[in-house]
């Protein structure tokens, strides 16, 4: 059974240790660098919910949720942060290990994923939002099939899409 589990001292090293495919590299951070960006934002306006994907006891993915991400930008002349991502939510990540890929485990971790949002952990938002790679036809896919629409906007080379809460 897929559940989230907070990253601790106790899980750490087997999430870091996951991996995708060589050709999905390029769609998304390694899991270690998405810990590091979650402890960065420590006392600062944006949050960071860094979860391990488990199915029963065996780690199969990371999953981050963020709220308010856009004020990471303000440290960054040169990249403007989306409009969605001003005090809503985000899908900050999403990976699953290769070894377990195809399984539904990130349908169900995404659901899962938007429970937790809905408990407003961070107060009521109007939007979950997230972006991917325009290459990345498969998490175009399943985010559509969530609910999740393109709105227009770009962050930086991905497509950002919103779902209404």
């Amino acid at each position: 059974m897929i559940h989230l589990e907070k990253i601790d001292s106790t899980n750490i090293w087997e999430i870091v240790d996951l991996k995708v495919f060589k050709s999905q590299k390029s769609f998304v951070a390694a899991n270690w660098v998405s810990i590091v960006q979650a402890y960065g934002v420590r006392d600062s306006a944006t949050v960071a919910f860094p979860f391990a994907i488990y199915n029963d006891k065996r780690p199969v993915g990371f999953l981050m949720i963020g709220f308010n991400e856009a004020a990471m930008y303000e440290n960054w002349d040169d990249v403007e942060a989306p409009k969605s991502l001003v005090n809503n939510y985000s899908l900050w990540r999403l990976m699953i290990d290769k070894r377990y890929q195809k399984r539904g485990y990130g349908r169900e971790a995404i659901k899962q994923a938007l429970d937790f949002i809905r408990t407003w952990p961070c107060g009521k938002a109007e939007y979950c939002s997230l972006s991917y790679e325009p290459e990345n036809e498969v998490a175009r896919k399943l985010y559509r099939s969530l609910g999740f629409m393109e709105n227009g906007e770009m962050d930086g080379d991905e497509i950002v899409a919103v779902l209404k809460l």
